[in-house]
């Protein structure tokens, strides 16, 4: 029988300094991730005539929020019970060994759909400072919101994280720093499914003969990235031991009010095309 899967064995850590701080393809991917989603909508403000300081101005809201949201929602979500215990392991990204040795660790955990609700958040408060329409900003940061989590997936590849189920077959990636099984590389099919979004909503946004009211690709956004999300949760392993006796994985149960909005959103601006 033919073999072509692909063995995968990249070292996360591009470059380690003095044996404390690193800098790994996560990291650089995550940062790559945001400036391009920043430049995305940068060009759709520049287009509209809106001021350069407006979407700098919110480009800070979202890093914030990503970020504080992303870590927030791995806290509570997958692993509450530990960092109540030890509260200050959720904001410090560094720990020390039993031997007292000091290590920059970077935030060992963040979940994608806490970022989500942050970067909601943030642009809610972005909003009220600046009086913008709330789903006018929604429908333009959603266009840059899938190739930001492209990069993001890109760089979950890079760390052998957030793997798939063995294919049983010989098809797959071995991630070799988990086990010699081939798998679903579903951090690939996620990514490649947000530049497909992306695509989409940029045509959306780009084709004038399609009439829209704000809020409606801010739904179809929704809709397509976390029902991706959905689907493609039953082919990854879970992520946290509790997940293993549900019929929806954490992933998938929170993923189900995000399609829900979507679909309201749609059906309140509804008659999208004249």
């Amino acid at each position: 029988m033919m073999i072509v899967y692909i063995n995968w064995n990249v070292d996360p850590q591009i470059i380690k300094l003095f044996g404390i701080f690193s800098i790994g393809y996560y990291g650089l991917l995550f940062v790559t991730g945001l400036f391009i989603g920043y430049l995305i909508v940068k060009q759709i403000y520049l287009k509209e005539k809106v001021p350069i300081e407006d979407v700098e101005k919110l480009a800070v809201f979202i890093f914030i929020g990503t970020l504080v949201g992303a870590r927030l929602g791995h806290c509570l979500f997958y692993e509450p019970a530990y960092y109540f215990k030890h509260p200050l392991d959720i904001i410090l990204p560094f720990n020390w060994d039993t031997g007292g040795k000091f290590e920059f660790t970077g935030y060992q955990g963040l979940a994608s759909h806490g970022g989500a609700i942050g970067v909601l958040t943030a642009i809610i408060l972005y909003c009220r400072k600046y009086h913008f329409d709330l789903l006018w900003v929604f429908d333009r940061v959603a266009i840059g919101a899938p190739a930001t989590g492209a990069f993001i997936r890109f760089g979950n590849f890079m760390n052998s994280e957030i793997i798939g189920e063995p294919t049983g077959t010989n098809f797959g990636i071995v991630f070799q720093r988990v086990d010699l099984l081939p798998r679903h590389p579903t951090q690939l099919y996620e990514a490649f499914s947000y530049l497909t979004i992306f695509l989409v909503l940029q045509w959306f946004y780009s084709n004038k003969k399609i009439k829209r009211q704000d809020g409606y690709i801010f739904g179809l956004f929704l809709i397509m990235l976390f029902g991706v999300r959905f689907i493609l949760e039953f082919l990854k392993i879970n992520q946290v031991d509790f997940e293993n006796g549900m019929i929806l994985n954490m992933g998938q149960l929170l993923s189900i009010p995000f399609i829900l909005s979507g679909i309201g959103l749609i059906l309140w601006k509804k008659n999208p095309c004249a």
